[in-house]
């Protein structure tokens, strides 16, 4: 801190200490293969001005090199720390045109976290089903967190996300429910014909899981495999009088261009389960218009 003394009613040319105040790790610890973000702070030195950090490990092997320019007295970056290091690592920081430099302090280096065998408890989900999912962890203590992030697959690649919750690490594994609802509206799911003009066909609601621990995720190219949204119709026929109309026959185009047919019950009604979500084509081929 410079403290100010002289007189305020006249002009001083004042000379200013540039000082490199803090190089400091975000961390104190991260995985093997991943990235480890630092920060560096200086005192009286001007924007553009360049820096140069070296990352080593406790053997002195060079893990990795950034340059860059100081803007605000502040630089941050990451170092990609290798899969095979020791056990901790420090960088060192320098201004050159400054002849200034300083070194951080430790941060420790742990073993590669690996989460493996990502997988669906089932292969389809149904509205109000609680599906369950599961994976082995690998270097991660019992009790600790990872996240878990559910998407919409899209085939061209923009996945939607749905929902994310923690999961706890317990006994090397992550297993986790998920509540499934469907909060669009099943109308709006392009049909075979509607997607066949693209040159495309019909694609149920599918969905993946990815886990993230640190600022590693796992499971981004789908290793969870797809879980397929089911649906089911409802049909309800009655009269101009309101009346049911019983053991009607039935036929459906469901949106995959599928069919079934089959009757009404006594009450007018049928549950079909089962059936690929999207607009429905229903008619019932024996019934008078007149």
């Amino acid at each position: 801190m410079t403290e100010y003394r002289k007189s305020t009613d006249t002009a001083h040319q004042v000379q200013l200490t540039s000082k490199l105040v803090h190089a400091l790790w975000v961390s104190r610890a991260v995985c093997a293969g991943e990235k480890a973000p630092f920060e560096v702070w200086t005192q009286f030195v001007g924007n553009g001005a360049d820096i140069q950090v070296t990352a080593q490990d406790d053997k002195g092997k060079t893990l990795g090199k950034v340059k860059g320019q100081l803007f605000g007295n502040y630089f941050a970056d990451v170092i990609d720390v290798p899969t095979k290091a020791g056990e901790s690592m420090t960088f060192t920081a320098k201004l050159p045109r400054h002849s200034l430099q300083k070194k951080s302090g430790v941060c420790q280096i742990l073993p590669p976290v690996r989460i493996t065998n990502q997988k669906w408890g089932e292969k389809e989900v149904r509205r109000g089903d609680r599906v369950s999912l599961s994976a082995d962890v690998e270097n991660v203590v019992d009790g600790r967190e990872a996240l878990i992030f559910i998407y919409e697959h899209d085939r061209d690649g923009a996945h939607d996300f749905i929902t994310r919750f923690p999961c706890k690490v317990e006994n090397g594994r992550i297993e986790a429910e998920w509540s499934y609802a469907y909060h669009d509206d099943t109308d709006e799911i392009p049909t075979d014909p509607e997607m066949k003009k693209g040159g495309k066909g019909y694609s149920a609601p599918t969905y993946f899981w990815v886990a993230e621990y640190g600022r590693k995720r796992f499971g981004d190219k789908q290793e969870s495999g797809l879980l397929v949204f089911k649906d089911w119709l409802d049909l309800d026929l009655v009269d101009s009088t309101g009346r049911p109309v019983a053991d009607e026959k039935y036929e459906v185009e469901f949106a995959d261009g599928s069919k079934k047919s089959g009757r009404l019950d006594k009450n007018g009604q049928a549950q079909i389960k089962d059936v690929p979500p999207g607009k429905a084509d229903i008619r019932y081929p024996d019934l008078s218009l007149d």
